[in-house]
């Protein structure tokens, strides 16, 4: 007999909704999820990461342990990757599934700007049949920079997927843990530190509410009214925590005692006291542990708010217990970016060194040496993940829309730079190679922090570059042209990153390699907003995408798989039925559709290599059959090309515009076109075709260094040749 973890993972396609995808047999329930997001926690702040061994060594330590118990009874991910090394666009990677080359807003230090209105990793999950809630800082919700409001955010968390949100919409507000009782931040343009329960502003409600307790309570509040009123119904609960992010301010009062469905923090719901530890007295309660210690009050603050976080997980994995849903309840705790060195308005400055925040690796918060991306991440499913593993796969924000789409059962989208990590979570298989990816551009340097290597300290930050390949890491700093030579680093045996292997043979393959690469993955950023400008340029911009060094397969010809026998609601990658149904690859006469497939509705893809007859700025456009529910995704080499997936509408033309589904925007957005060498570019055309009237297919458009677009010849395409 199979046993339940096999026959749940053997269930990876979508159940049956609208799209008209169905299960073969009757499968397991979906699995909840709930997400916690931390701000600036570094890798080394946790006990089980780094602060269990300073324990034993006899230096300062935090202790977590309920979150070393979470661990203990899940899996340690140890080179897991946030999307940029500060908050704004890490967080726009994860909702949005994609890496920091594929953002088309929120890059940089773009905070506030508004995320991208694309299938989010939200809104995915609610057209599965989820439901959604943000509990916590959002900061991507564009509007007014610094403040906002649900009528003047074009990117409010209800208009990219999430049912309910209660929290910070701008991520000054959030820089204050008692947002009611706290002066707002000088840059704050609504004058206060305003706390949304959806569209209402309930600041004032929020007395003696401090961050950590608000959220938590409000997020126990929310699952137990799920479970009250939709008990069948999966949810995904982002909760993103604001804290260890400076002010450092720590609670009122003790955590309250029991935990779960009847102890620990509960919503009161009563003006000036909405959580049940709102009294007492503001930013007071520094813990047993360490306030006798003779450290920094800063230290003493730092460690006190991550207990505090500690002590929430604790209570809210209780709470699933207590409803009986913690089995089948996907719980990751991971922080957006590396540790801060910043202070507040009201007191210290939070000092990495004292605990050695950054673990052993070099780097802080706006850095792209390890420390600055490389976060502690703890996942626990026990009904598909054994307790006490540990993982050194890499991975990265963007994988965790393929992640929860495979774990529940849905088509993993084409639009996602993500790989599922379902097969290191359970041990299961062997995880796909993913695209570890960051670009980004800010002022300032590496600290002087002793404990650095020399050459890292006072490093140059501006534009930054990193590129992994297995072991091996690329890094650019400073970067003043796309000649400029990567830092090579084998990043198992050298984490600290103390050998440059650029000189060697080894090396210069890697850097060679990573400079043809980065150029392949990425779009130019196209994004204009009409008071701040294009943030985003980069130094290799104009560089033209290098072709792949093969040799021509059957000119005119293009391979067409049939991926199901169903349309699905956005384009799948391949992947996403593997195991379920197989279907010849044919050969076709471009982008036609073979003879051979005449289902009413049904989801394909065409695969090859695109001949570029000259070197120059191509723009690329596409139009699919006028069936409700066709649609297609496009991409060259890695770089996504057309989206004509979400809200396309069928039968119109799509373009290779970058800033497709952008808001908030000047009518110079989305008008680059993408430089490209001239040679053969592999080519891969996703494709859904709606049942309908119209004829299945779909057309392809080109236009050269911006001339008129015309129909790409049949005889540009080609099959795969011979490396």
């Amino acid at each position: 007999m199979l046993s339940p973890l096999f026959r749940f993972l053997g269930c990876l396609i979508l159940f049956s909704f609208c799209s008209g995808w169905a299960v073969a047999a009757p499968a397991p329930p979906r699995p909840n999820i709930l997400f916690i997001l931390v701000d600036d926690l570094g890798w080394g702040d946790l006990g089980v990461f780094h602060q269990n061994r300073r324990a034993r060594e006899g230096k300062p330590a935090i202790q977590t342990p309920a979150l070393d118990r979470m661990a203990a009874e899940g899996i340690q991910l140890c080179r897991h990757y946030a999307g940029s090394p500060v908050c704004a666009p890490s967080r726009a990677s994860l909702f949005s599934g994609v890496h920091q080359g594929h953002a088309r807003v929120v890059r940089d230090n773009t905070f506030d700007m508004p995320l991208e209105d694309c299938l989010t990793l939200p809104a995915m999950l609610k057209e599965a049949g989820y439901a959604t809630a943000l509990i916590g800082k959002w900061g991507i919700g564009g509007g007014t920079e610094s403040g906002g409001n649900p009528g003047e955010s074009t990117a409010f968390p209800d208009k990219r997927g999430f049912d309910y949100f209660f929290g910070h919409l701008d991520h000054i507000g959030a820089h204050r843990h008692y947002a009611a009782d706290d002066p707002a931040d000088r840059r704050s343009q609504t004058g206060t530190n305003v706390i949304w329960d959806m569209h209402d502003n309930i600041t004032k409600s929020c007395t003696n509410s401090y961050s950590t307790d608000l959220f938590t309570a409000r997020a126990k509040k929310w699952i137990v009214d799920h479970r009250k009123t939709s008990k069948n119904k999966p949810f995904f609960l982002a909760l993103t925590f604001t804290a260890p992010h400076s002010a450092l301010e720590v609670p009122t009062q003790a955590y309250p005692a029991g935990g779960g469905l009847k102890g620990g923090l509960q919503w009161l719901g009563k003006k000036g006291e909405l959580i049940n530890t709102a009294n007492g007295v503001r930013n007071s309660y520094v813990y047993p542990q360490y306030a006798s210690r003779n450290w920094p009050d800063g230290a003493k603050k730092h460690a006190s708010m991550i207990a505090r976080i500690d002590e929430a997980v604790g209570d809210l994995l209780k709470l699933l217990s207590d409803l009986n849903i913690d089995k089948n309840t996907i719980v990751v705790f991971t922080s957006d970016n590396g540790p801060h060195n910043e202070g507040s308005f009201i007191g210290p400055t939070q000092d990495p060194n004292f605990f050695e925040s950054y673990g052993p690796f070099d780097g802080i918060k706006r850095d792209t040496w390890e420390a600055g991306i490389r976060v502690p991440a703890i996942v626990r499913w026990p009904a598909a993940i054994s307790a006490g593993r540990v993982s050194h796969v890499p991975s990265q924000f963007h994988d965790w829309m393929a992640t929860f789409a495979e774990a529940g059962r849905m088509p993993v989208p084409a639009k996602t730079d993500g790989v599922s990590m379902l097969p290191s979570l359970t041990g299961k298989g062997k995880q796909k190679p993913g695209v570890l990816y960051v670009e980004y551009n800010v002022k300032g340097q590496t600290p002087n922090y002793k404990n650095f290597l020399p050459e890292h300290r006072n490093a140059a930050r501006l534009q930054q570059q990193i590129i992994y390949s297995g072991k091996y890491k690329g890094v650019r700093q400073n970067i003043r042209s796309h000649d400029d030579p990567f830092q090579i680093y084998d990043i198992e045996k050298d984490p600290k990153e103390s050998c440059n292997l650029a000189d060697t043979a080894e090396g210069r393959k890697y850097g060679d390699y990573f400079k043809k690469r980065v150029l392949q993955l990425r779009r130019i950023y196209d994004y204009h907003n009409s008071v701040r400008g294009c943030l985003a340029g980069r130094p290799y911009d104009s560089v033209p995408v290098p072709p792949s060094v093969v040799s021509e397969g059957a000119s005119g010809k293009l391979e067409f798989r049939l991926l199901s026998k169903k349309a699905c609601p956005w384009v799948p990658k391949p992947e996403a039925v593997r195991g379920y149904e197989s279907f010849a690859v044919e050969e076709t006469s471009g982008c036609l559709v073979p003879g051979t497939v005449s289902k009413p509705s049904f989801c394909g893809e065409w695969k090859g290599f695109l001949r570029i007859p000259e070197t120059g700025v191509y723009t690329f456009f596409l139009e699919t059959d006028a069936n409700a529910g066709s649609k297609a995704f496009v991409r060259l080499h890695d770089m996504q090309l057309v989206d004509a997936d979400f809200h396309y509408k069928p039968g119109s033309r799509a373009s290779s515009s970058s800033a497709a589904g952008t808001t908030e925007c000047t009518p110079e957005t989305g008008k680059k076109g993408v430089p490209l060498a001239a040679g053969l570019h592999p080519v891969s055309i996703g494709y859904v075709h709606g049942a309908g009237a119209s004829k299945a297919g779909i057309k392809l458009l080109w236009s050269r260094n911006g001339g008129t677009p015309e129909e790409i010849p049949v005889s540009s395409f080609s099959v795969s040749g011979k490396k």
